[in-house]
């Protein structure tokens, strides 16, 4: 698996030691030396993982990662730190990082970590989009374009599990799980809500659309 990340660390020389290291795992690493130049580049690049240092000077690695995630960037983020207080780790969750590792740290353990967090986007971003469809996560609002979608509680979790995963197909089993958990409705619970969210959310175009033993996936109308 190609791993193409960013390093966010103001130590030039602990940073060169981390990116030749990851290079040498066959990953690619873009390196700033300031929270200002981390979120630019996290911008403008797509990422697979980002690992930002909190001390960091313009910006902190708090504030790259909160803006990050208030614009709805999805890229999972390792936060590097000497700083090891559950206080501290309490502020790094809840700036919307994934993960925490805590200075100093072996290599392997960072490329471990690094390797985990490839495999999955981020749960912790507050904006998710897809299509011309919004979700504005603490606010528990939903657009589609500039329409406020109106959705149960039900409908909202369909809705989140589609466009967390946009562009994949979502199965009925994950579905059901993310809704329900282990405790499964009665049969025809999911097809119920399904339809009331397809009728809400498919008035101006389809864009929900069902793939024959598949299962579900947003995408434009053809």
């Amino acid at each position: 698996m190609s791993i193409f990340l960013l390093l966010v660390e103001d130590n030039f020389d602990l940073a060169a030691t981390v990116v030749q290291y990851l290079e040498l795992e066959g990953m690619t690493c873009d390196h700033a030396a300031s929270g200002e130049a981390g979120l630019n580049m996290a911008l403008e690049n797509d990422y697979d993982v980002m690992v930002l240092d909190i001390m960091l000077p313009r910006l902190d690695g708090l504030e790259v990662c909160e803006a990050l995630r208030n614009k709805g960037m999805d890229t999972p983020v390792l936060m590097l730190t000497a700083r090891d207080t559950i206080d501290d780790k309490v502020a790094g969750f809840d700036s919307g990082t994934d993960d925490y590792l805590v200075k100093p740290f072996e290599m392997a353990e960072l490329i471990a970590r690094i390797r985990a967090l490839a495999r999955r986007k981020s749960g912790q971003a507050k904006i998710l989009k897809a299509l011309d469809l919004t979700m504005i996560i603490d606010a528990k609002q939903s657009f589609r374009g500039e329409r406020e979608l109106s959705l149960t509680p039900t409908g909202w979790m369909l809705l989140e599990t589609f466009v967390r995963a946009f562009p994949s197909v979502v199965n009925k089993d994950k579905l059901l799980q993310a809704v329900w958990g282990d405790e499964l409705p009665e049969t025809d619970s999911l097809k119920v809500h399904l339809h009331k969210l397809r009728k809400e959310i498919n008035r101006e175009s389809q864009v929900l659309h069902t793939i024959t033993g598949q299962g579900y996936v947003l995408r434009e109308d053809r």
